[in-house]
């Protein structure tokens, strides 16, 4: 199974969304807290191209975006061979 890495903050409703997913999966991932942090929050607008929202979600080394892609990726049946490679 792919590496999954997701970057979070406190209180955000499509963070939790995004986890309650690839937990109900059984996705296993990296949460990395990045809301307070500076340092962490750069780290993933340099990894996501730009993106400054939360969630971004990672597989392996590939950017999939927030919350409202990976479900989108969930609807169309393209998450699971995401996961799976």
């Amino acid at each position: 199974m792919a590496k999954v890495t997701i970057y979070t903050r406190p209180m955000c409703g499509y963070c939790a969304r995004a986890l309650r997913l690839l937990n109900d999966k059984g996705v296993e991932f990296q949460e990395i807290e990045a809301g307070f942090d500076r340092n962490l929050k750069q780290e993933m607008i340099q990894r996501s191209n730009g993106a400054s929202t939360f969630p971004q979600i990672f597989v392996g080394d590939m950017h999939i975006g927030g919350c409202d892609e990976m479900m989108a990726l969930e609807r169309s049946g393209k998450l699971d061979p995401l996961l799976a490679a």
